[in-house]
């Protein structure tokens, strides 16, 4: 590889974060690449926990910040925004190469702003169901995108059929499986003391809008909390994303208050959220959460409605629909609900190191920024 490279990580959520923080930090210190973190997004709302905090804890070397919307703002217009301030970021910095990761609007704009601008765009987690608006925008991503860095073989092979060439897929596995079984993890009781969670057994909430079924948003949330109300089981709640509804679900959110039984937090610390699913009765919600992370811990989950329709799933997972009784029904079962730790086909906890190797090897720097199309 000739001279360092000028690498952009766009970010937008504290989601995406957790997947792409330790491929940022091992590119940080190497002396051949310069590192800029363009963090935009959920990051910089008050209303979700100002998550750029955690990534100021970083220490990163280079980070922008850029202010995509200041609420509940429509995709399209999300997405316009992101790309004039990218945009006008790049033509500063001139990067060599853009790194996006999943299915969100932020990282669309960052492929369209790549590609448009005959800059190498590199996609991670590309090539993997989501069933809803967001697969759409994956898929768009990943024919935007000249470089993919999948989490396994399945992804690669959607890619394949989706016409992108051999040569431009390298499988890493899931970024954030190396931070989960890292030595770094804070223990359990270090965690309750700093969130001031009171509870020796609780599971966690994480549901998010579903932008598709936004017109049903409001009763799926009164449902959803009404049942969780009449359980017995203590909660620690996770604001969902800013996606089109997350309010209807955090004004639901307010009958929790003074409730005993319940903590809520607009966002945690990645780490720290990881130990207190580690450390959890089970997960509850239609977060990926609970089809990435749950499974390797062996956590029960409790899957809601078809957010996560069509993941990739080797765990057996409670799948329910919006309605009270069917979630009712499964926090009675969940307490003597077993399942097995699973490698879920996401890597070895081993994704930063091969990302470096793929990185470092001149045949990702000479492929063609002009896209072809293989047929089958």
């Amino acid at each position: 590889m000739n001279n360092f490279k000028k690498i952009v990580f766009l970010t937008g959520t504290r989601a995406d974060f957790g997947k792409i923080k330790s491929l940022i930090s091992i590119l940080d210190v190497q002396s051949n690449f310069e590192v800029f973190v363009f963090v935009t997004g959920m990051h910089l709302q008050k209303e979700y926990g100002y998550t750029l905090i955690e990534i100021e804890r970083c220490n990163f070397k280079n980070i922008h910040t850029f202010e995509n919307h200041t609420h509940e703002t429509t995709m399209d217009l999300t997405l316009a925004k992101t790309i004039e301030g990218l945009s006008s970021y790049c033509k500063e910095f001139n990067p060599d190469l853009i790194i996006v990761h999943g299915d969100r609007v932020e990282t669309l704009a960052g492929a369209i702003v790549g590609s448009l601008n005959n800059i190498l765009v590199a996609h991670i987690e590309g090539g993997e169901l989501s069933g809803t608006v967001d697969e759409l925008i994956r898929h768009s991503v990943s024919k935007l995108s000249h470089i993919h860095f999948v989490s396994n073989e399945d992804a690669a092979k959607r890619l394949l059929q989706m016409g992108e060439i051999q040569d431009s897929i390298f499988t890493i596995g899931s970024p954030d499986i190396d931070i989960m079984f890292s030595e770094d993890l804070p223990n359990i009781e270090v965690v309750k003391e700093y969130y001031e969670i009171p509870f020796d057994n609780f599971g966690i909430v994480m549901f998010h809008p579903i932008t598709t079924e936004a017109n049903e948003m409001q009763n799926y949330a009164q449902h959803f909390v009404n049942t969780l109300l009449s359980d017995n089981h203590n909660y620690v709640v996770i604001f969902p994303n800013n996606d089109l509804g997350s309010q209807l679900i955090i004004n639901e959110y307010q009958k929790f208050k003074d409730n005993s039984r319940f903590r809520v937090f607009p966002s945690l610390r990645f780490e720290y959220f990881l130990s207190l699913l580690k450390n959890s009765q089970f997960i509850i919600g239609n977060s990926s959460a609970g089809i990435r992370e749950a499974p390797y811990y062996g956590i029960p989950i409790i899957n809601i409605g078809t957010r996560q329709q069509n993941r990739a799933i080797h765990a057996n997972i409670i799948n329910v629909g919006y309605d009270e009784k069917s979630i009712s029904d499964a926090l009675k079962s969940i307490d003597t609900h077993q399942v097995k730790p699973s490698n879920n086909d996401f890597g070895n906890g081993n994704s930063a190191a091969l990302f470096l190797d793929f990185l470092k090897n001149g045949a990702i720097w000479s492929l063609n920024h002009q896209k072809q199309f293989r047929d089958l």
